[in-house]
């Protein structure tokens, strides 16, 4: 039988990492979540923004990431906003991970939010700081890119 590919469906989006810091790898981590976590990220309550991950003790922890809490749900059962989260990876990626994040002074990054199949899936970018002139060129590039567009357009 053939294997039916599960959909995927994007939460959120980091669109400011990919200006911040220039992206050399990404990877796909899955998230350790509680339930009323899992309902909100359903209902798209997530921001990704001022996130980032860190290596610690062969774990990969997911710092900073803003799910808001379930409106429909008590208190007394909603989640800390801002808690931190261990990600789902392999070893052998962590190791990898380790090695360049320790010697290359790289950092680790969320790109998106979403849904594979059922499950609730990160997707990090192994980024370096772009400095302020590598964000003034892609600022330019940018608008040379809308003005070719447009004049093509006509």
């Amino acid at each position: 039988m053939a294997k039916e590919k599960k959909r995927i469906k994007v939460v959120s989006d980091n669109r400011q990492a990919r200006f911040l810091y220039e992206i050399l790898e990404t990877y796909e981590a899955g998230i350790e979540l509680q339930g009323t976590e899992v309902k909100s990220i359903r209902a798209g309550k997530v921001n990704l923004r001022d996130g980032f991950a860190l290596l610690r003790d062969g774990e990969v922890w997911l710092m900073n990431v803003h799910i808001s809490p379930y409106d429909k749900s008590s208190q007394f059962f909603n989640h800390d906003p801002r808690r931190t989260r261990r990600l789902l990876m392999h070893n052998w990626e962590i190791r990898k991970l380790i090695g360049q994040v320790e010697q290359k002074g790289l950092t680790l990054v969320p790109l998106k939010m979403y849904f594979k199949g059922s499950w609730v899936k990160i997707a990090l970018g192994l980024g370096k700081g772009k400095k302020l002139h590598d964000k003034r060129e892609t600022l330019k590039r940018r608008q040379d890119d809308r003005d070719m567009a447009r004049a093509l357009k006509r």
